[in-house]
């Protein structure tokens, strides 16, 4: 072979190679997703407008009227079906649209945070003085999600995707973790597939388990005595608390590096000069796997006792309710990831990035701004660590898809004023706007094509494995009369 040809076979194979790099890398949106994003867009000024009265309702956990009625009513006017007050939770609902397979579910939260009130601005200025707040951002979440519903419900009414679409309204995440409730009402039965999503610093596919929990109360009974003139006659409730806060502190040297033990004193005696017969905590255990947290759950009951002997006082342990670590789906994680990577990076104006580093400036962070680009796929850590959710609950019941859309500048401290303050403006609109499309984009794959229904189900069962699934809640209705007046 002479010069001539062996130099046109190598541009023929480089003119190859470029075309074949370009045919494998260029992003195709097809007609179904762009019709999708046309939705989001269509109803974006009703969705922000939603988010904002979620926002300035600030209602907590199971007090949710206004923020559940807001969602349920606009899902109705939009043609699903709503199921109100669920699981005997008067503030949870299911929303549904179409027939038949496959059956996606989307979750919705739309509860604030006690003592987080927050105007909309940069720096801490509360707009009602000890007031609640969206300091993890669930007005942007409930609205984003069901934004996505919409969206995949025309669709279905176009006739050009066959199935069924479910948005579940989900109270008190924050708090008394509403999902286990409708978990056992078994409002998850017969779904293929569940999306979900969360505000966040950062974009990406989730793929990390957080945190297995268990909330209880403890509580101890004694004797009231003068606290001078006869304290002898007292038995102190007050000490037997002390002694056990103290027990709970000296056991933090010797738990595992992944365990977390917080506890809230909610009453610790009245006034000074009375031996308090009575004193109550709230004490929550985390660990990144359910037979983890239950092992260091054991051992703290058995201090509570410890604790009620030395101060011969009587003791009660009360379950709230307890959380899963989430199942993680990495099959889904790889749909998402993917159709972030052909939705593209957010953008932000001038202001809205002054506007973040105002708020990095004010807690002490970095002034980088914000996060706009999309991460890739994470490597999953069994010991990454992180938060609770009872989306971990919904995981192990039927295969979940989560990711998070960034929210709020990079480093801002989570269930804060920050993230209040970004929730009512425009940088939480566009992150709000952007999980609908990217979710509902995600759920036109899972429509179209039941391999991808199928795959994201296999990962589920083989990680799953045999583990009965046991929800950790007692006996009897949801706790709505603790919650917050």
């Amino acid at each position: 072979m002479n010069f001539k040809s062996i130099l046109l076979c190598a541009l023929v194979m480089i003119a190859g190679n470029t075309f074949a790099q370009k045919k494998t890398t260029a992003p195709v949106m097809s007609a179904s997703k762009k019709t999708v994003i046309q939705s989001v867009d269509s109803h974006a000024g009703d969705l922000i407008n939603i988010s904002d009265k979620i926002w300035a309702a600030e209602e907590t956990a199971f007090n949710e009227i206004q923020s559940a009625k807001l969602l349920a009513d606009y899902a109705e006017a939009n043609g699903f079906k709503v199921e109100r007050g669920v699981a005997e939770m008067p503030t949870a609902f299911v929303a549904t649209y179409g027939s038949g397979s496959p059956v996606i579910g989307i979750l919705g939260e739309f509860d604030a945070l006690p003592g987080l009130s927050q105007n909309k601005v940069p720096t801490k200025n509360p707009l009602h003085d000890g007031k609640p707040g969206h300091g993890c951002g669930h007005n942007l979440f409930g609205t984003g999600s069901l934004g996505a519903a919409i969206a995949i419900k025309e669709m279905i009414e176009q006739g050009k995707l066959k199935g069924t679409i479910k948005f579940y309204g989900t109270p008190a995440e924050e708090k008394f973790f509403g999902k286990l409730w409708m978990v056992r009402a078994g409002l998850f039965n017969g779904v293929d597939v569940v999306m979900d999503w969360h505000p966040e610093a950062k974009t990406k596919a989730s793929v990390q388990t957080g945190l297995a929990l268990v909330d209880f109360i403890v509580e101890f009974n004694g004797q009231a005595a003068h606290a001078s003139a006869d304290p002898w006659n007292g038995r102190s409730a007050s000490d037997a608390l002390e002694l056990y806060t103290t027990g709970i502190n000296y056991l933090r040297e010797h738990i595992k590096p992944t365990v977390r033990i917080h506890y809230h004193i909610q009453d610790g005696g009245q006034v000074v000069n009375v031996v308090p017969d009575y004193s109550r905590l709230w004490v929550r255990v985390r660990d990144t796997k359910r037979e983890g947290m239950e092992e260091v759950y054991a051992r703290v009951k058995k201090m509570a006792e410890g604790a009620a002997i030395m101060a011969n006082v009587d003791y009660k342990i009360s379950l709230v309710s307890g959380v899963y670590e989430v199942l993680v789906n990495r099959t889904g994680g790889e749909l998402i990831t993917k159709n972030l990577g052909l939705l593209g990076p957010m953008s932000y104006t001038n202001e809205e990035v002054d506007f973040a580093k105002r708020i990095q400036e004010s807690t002490g962070k970095p002034q980088v701004g914000l996060h706009a680009e999309v991460e890739p796929l994470e490597a999953t850590d069994p010991n990454a660590g992180g938060g609770s959710t009872d989306v971990g609950d919904v995981s192990w019941v039927v295969p979940t898809i989560r990711m998070s859309v960034a929210t709020a500048p990079i480093g801002t401290p989570w269930h804060s004023w920050a993230v209040v303050a970004c929730g009512g403006m425009s940088i939480g609109h566009k992150g709000l706007v952007h999980a609908s499309k990217t979710l509902s984009m995600t759920m036109v794959d899972l429509f179209e094509d039941p391999k991808k229904v199928e795959a994201v189900k296999a990962e589920y069962k083989q990680r799953r494995g045999d583990i009965a699934y046991k929800g950790l809640i007692p006996d009897g209705p949801p706790p709505l009369e603790k919650r917050d007046k």
